[in-house]
C-alpha cells in the first residue's frame, strides 16, 4: 500500500509540473486517502498489541 502512495505522489508531482492540475489533484487526493488509511491501521495495530500485552 505504501508503494501505491509513492506512485500517486510521483504522478501528482509530474502532472503538476506539466500543468495538469486536475490530474494532480486527483492523484494527491488518492495519496492522502491512502496515507490516512495506513495511519488508522497502524494506530489500530498499536492499540491491539497494547491490549494484548
Amino acid at each position: 500500500m505504501i508503494s501505491w502512495i509513492f506512485i500517486l505522489l510521483a504522478v501528482a508531482a509530474v502532472a503538476a509540473i506539466l500543468g495538469f492540475g486536475r490530474i494532480a489533484g486527483v492523484a494527491l487526493t488518492g495519496a492522502t486517502l491512502l496515507i490516512s488509511i495506513v495511519i488508522v491501521l497502524i494506530l489500530l495495530l498499536i492499540g491491539i498489541v497494547g491490549l494484548v500485552t
